[in-house]
Parts: structure tokens; sequence; C-alpha cells
């Protein structure tokens, strides 16, 4: 089994549970989960404290892990280290000086100004990331994804990650632009499908204990063999341990082309 990357792992317990099973007669996107588990992992996520997780998945809307893991850790080293609230200590930082030490994840005067706005109202409404935390581990799970929804700044694949990865809410398969793409790719989900129409016909197929790891696995899966411009499939399609699962919406080894699954003949 992969080792799972830094970057994708939010607590949960390694083990392989069989409750995992996609039953007698399993959809294609579940098969598709159960053959990645069986490539990188299979366990339940949960237990991050929520506001930390929020302020991280923030830093990483529209830059990669390896640009906002060193703005996550230096936000951490300044604010989090000798605060006893991190939401209280973030919503009286001064922007200039989150945007600079938030700089490397890009975006940093936009994000600066988000999670100080986000702060101030997790204490005005929670009385903190304390508080907050028990609102996301105990609320139902509707409910705090629409709070989440409601917080300028904060969209659904945010909301669906702090409901994953720290309220370990299950059923949840939050789509960033590696499983918008695999899903769409596979035929697990329409072609012209967005984000919220792909989470929907994946939560629909996937068995709840599974949308977790479905998610991170994929995540994986789509930087080792599923690449946006050059899949593994394109040469030869043995060279992808899903080929079987797979229809290859937009990839035509015969041209080479790789097109988005939306323009897909």
């Amino acid at each position: 089994m992969a080792d799972e990357p830094a970057e994708n792992i939010a607590g949960g317990d390694d083990s392989r549970p069989t409750t995992f099973a996609s039953g007698a007669d399993p959809t294609q996107a579940a098969l598709v989960v159960d053959r990645l588990g069986e490539l990188y992992w299979q366990k339940t996520y949960g237990g991050r404290a929520a506001f930390e997780c929020l302020v991280r998945t923030i830093l990483s809307q529209n830059t990669s892990d390896k640009a906002s893991q060193p703005a996550h850790d230096a936000l951490m080293q300044r604010y989090g280290a000798a605060a006893d609230d991190l939401a209280a200590a973030l919503a009286d930082a001064d922007q200039d000086v989150l945007a600079d030490t938030i700089s490397m994840a890009g975006l940093y005067n936009q994000k600066s100004a988000t999670i100080i706005r986000i702060a101030g109202r997790v204490c005005e409404e929670y009385g903190g990331a304390e508080g907050f935390d028990a609102f996301v581990r105990e609320g139902d799970p509707d409910a705090v994804r629409a709070a989440l929804l409601d917080m300028t700044g904060v969209g659904p694949k945010t909301a669906d990650c702090v409901l994953l990865f720290a309220g370990g809410a299950p059923g949840v398969f939050p789509v960033d632009t590696h499983v918008h793409r695999i899903a769409r790719r596979m035929g697990i989900a329409p072609a012209a499908a967005d984000h919220e129409a792909v989470r929907a016909a994946l939560e629909a197929a996937v068995p709840d204990a599974a949308c977790g790891f479905g998610h991170t696995a994929m995540i994986q899966f789509g930087r080792e063999y599923c690449t946006a411009r050059d899949p593994a499939c394109l040469d030869d399609p043995a060279a992808c341990p899903l080929a079987e699962h797979c229809d290859r919406v937009g990839v035509d080894a015969a041209t080479g082309a790789v097109v988005d699954p939306a323009d897909a003949d």
C-alpha cells in the first residue's frame, strides 16, 4: 500500500474495515473506490480541529499543497503556537502581516482578508475555535455545511473538507480538480457536470463509509496515473490499474488527444 501524502491526511484510523465493501451489486463508482482503496488506503477521517482545518483549506484554494502547506505552517507558528484561541488570534491579526505570513500560498491579500473575516465571525457566533469545533463535530452535517457555505470565501469543497476531516461526517465526498476530472473521465459522473453535480453523483453511488478515503485516494490516483494532460492510459491502457472500470471519456489513444470530458464527442 502506498504511503498517504501528508497533505491529504486528517487523522483517522488506518485499518481496513469490512464495512467499506460495496455490496452484492455495486455501482461503477463504488467499484472504482474499492479499487482505489486496494491501491492506496481505506480509513476513516475526523478529529482535526475544525477551525484550523477551515483555515488550512482556505489556504489551499487555487494553489498546490506544495505551496499551501508551508503557508499553513508559517501561520500556525506565528498565530497558533502561543495563542489560547486561534480564531481570536486571527480575528485580531493585522492583515498586512498575515498576508506576508501566508504569501507562499498565493492570493494572499484575498485569503488573509477572508481568514480574518471568518475568524471574527467564528468568535462572534461560536465563542471561538473551541465552540466552532464542537459545532462541526456535533451538529447536523447539513446544518454545518449550510453554515459554512454562508461564510463568504467558503465554497463547497472547503465546506466538505471541514465536514470530512474535522467532523468525520460519513457520505461526504469533497470534489477538487482531480476528483472533478477523474470522475467525469471514468464515466462515473456526467461529462458536463460541474463540481457540485460530480459531488452529488459520487455521494449517491458510493457507500457512505467509503466516501472519505475515496476522496483522498482519488487525489493520489490523479497525481500518479490520471493526470490532466498525460494519463497513463494514453499510450498503454494496461498501465492504468483502473482501466477495466474506466470509460476514458475525452482520451483518444489513436490520436493522442486528451480533452476535458465535457468537450469530448
